[in-house]
């Protein structure tokens, strides 16, 4: 039996459940202790997050109650989700690296600080620009990190699916 074979739908659908739920924290503590403000693409790419951590969650459950077929279900639904994330995070890296542009809404500069007259401040306030990435690590940046994990994700989800029809 090879190593990926024994990664059971119970593991995969915890495995991506922690990971998941680690990651979405990592964004926000960035983004609530390190002062950075993320864009509109930013926010969307915590969705697959944001709805992967319960449904692995759940699946895990499913799984430990020998309810396979539900768990695979929902397991297969989370690799989906974070399928179409990773692809985001693609795009969204590329806007960053000036490949494409970006969409409409995410071309304005920085968000004008709230302080003062808040009816001053919410007139000239400005949604963050998708196209500049305000941190790097090994040369990726959180939406290219956000694309590499989702595509960890979606193939751990997958091969726990995979491997619960074996």
């Amino acid at each position: 039996m090879s190593s990926l074979q024994r990664i059971t739908l119970p593991v995969a659908a915890a495995v991506t459940a922690i990971s998941a739920l680690v990651t979405v924290l990592a964004a926000l503590a960035f983004e609530h202790l390190g002062g950075y403000t993320p864009c509109a693409l930013c926010l969307i790419e915590r969705y697959a997050y944001y709805a992967g951590v319960p449904l692995a969650g759940i699946a895990f459950f499913l799984a430990r109650a020998e309810r396979s077929g539900p768990a695979a279900l929902l397991l297969a639904l989370c690799g989906l989700g974070f399928l179409i994330n990773a692809g985001i995070g693609v795009y969204h890296s590329g806007i960053e690296w000036k490949w494409w542009p970006g969409p409409e809404a995410c071309s304005a500069g920085a968000l004008a600080p709230l302080s003062g007259n808040l009816l001053e401040a919410l007139e000239t306030a400005r949604a963050v620009s998708c196209s500049d990435a305000p941190w790097r690590l090994l040369g990726l940046s959180f939406a290219g990190w956000s694309a590499v994990i989702s595509l960890g994700l979606a193939m751990l989800s997958f091969l726990g699916v995979r491997n619960a029809r074996a």
